[in-house]
């Protein structure tokens, strides 16, 4: 089996005919004379055909030797196109970014940026994908998670984008039936809803208050997802402990009143994770500088003076 030339062989020989001779063409290349003739040589006998005419006074291609000359700078110019591609990947933000997102977080707050996000990136396509379940990025191919809470997972590298707290809240009506709750452990003859993919006890609310660290066991007639308990409980139906953002505007509008406020003091982090080990490339980069650049003026996501 005949041994194949390499590309270092090809691009010197398009250096040899485009620089009109060996002498140039070793100047060209930083390299001795003798040890570029003696590589072209060897890629005549790998060949098994001429390239060059020599004499001393002109180098001329054969017929073998100029299409194979042709080849070569087809090489040349695909790897300095291939080089430039991938450079400009580092530089500017294109091509596919695949993010994966909590459902009502994405919903809520991400999928509205991404417009103006990809208005001012036009290379670039976001496949995003809402889960509530912690995606592993590595085996699903993700450039890019947004993680609430805490995180375990030493394995990724993680970037602040904004703080939230937790908050109990429950309609007004709700409680001009049931009463508020003035201390955590009352919350056991309340209806509390729950959220079936808290990664804890989904039946245990942590309180951090005037008395220090509180686990209430908590039950009620209802598990979902974000967006589920927050309408169940604007509905009526029972309390519900979300991340403030989720229910901010329902605050603000009078549809929802927090209780316990002194008992929910604990900020959580928003973070972008990403792959340890990996350069971190222009689009990931920019979602997450812009993703921190408007979550950061979200001010009603943090505890305010609020009475109950």
């Amino acid at each position: 089996m005949r041994q194949t030339a390499t590309i270092d062989d090809m691009l010197l020989f398009a250096c040899v005919v485009e620089r009109g001779g060996l002498s140039a063409a070793a100047l060209e290349l930083d390299l001795s004379r003798s040890l570029v003739s003696k590589r072209i040589a060897a890629l005549e006998a790998r060949l098994g055909a001429r390239l060059l005419n020599r004499t001393t006074r002109r180098l001329s291609l054969t017929e073998p030797g100029e299409a194979y000359f042709g080849y070569c700078v087809q090489v040349r110019d695909t790897l300095a196109e291939a080089e430039a591609r991938v450079a400009d990947f580092g530089e500017r933000p294109r091509g596919v970014l695949r993010l994966a997102a909590p459902v009502t977080f994405g919903e809520l707050y991400v999928a509205p940026l991404l417009a103006e996000f990809l208005a001012a990136h036009p290379g670039l396509v976001v496949d995003m994908d809402l889960d509530d379940r912690f995606v592993d990025l590595v085996d699903g191919g993700y450039d890019l998670a947004i993680r609430i809470g805490a995180l375990e997972d030493s394995t990724l590298v993680a970037r602040r984008l904004a703080t939230t707290d937790v908050v109990v809240v429950g309609a007004p009506a709700y409680f001009a039936r049931h009463g508020v709750p003035r201390h955590p452990a009352e919350l056991s003859g309340h209806n509390c809803l729950t959220y079936r993919h808290h990664r804890g006890r989904r039946d245990e609310w942590r309180f951090t208050g005037p008395d220090g660290v509180v686990t209430v066991r908590v039950s009620g007639n209802l598990r979902s997802t974000g967006i589920a308990l927050r309408n169940a409980a604007r509905a009526g139906l029972g309390l519900t402990y979300p991340p403030r953002f989720m229910v901010a505007a329902d605050i603000a509008a009078g549809h929802l009143q927090p209780v316990l406020t002194d008992w929910c003091r604990d900020g959580i982090g928003i973070h972008a994770v990403t792959p340890q080990g990996r350069q971190l490339p222009a689009k990931t980069r920019a979602l997450i500088d812009f993703l921190r650049e408007r979550l950061a003026a979200e001010r009603q996501w943090t505890h305010a003076d609020e009475a109950g």
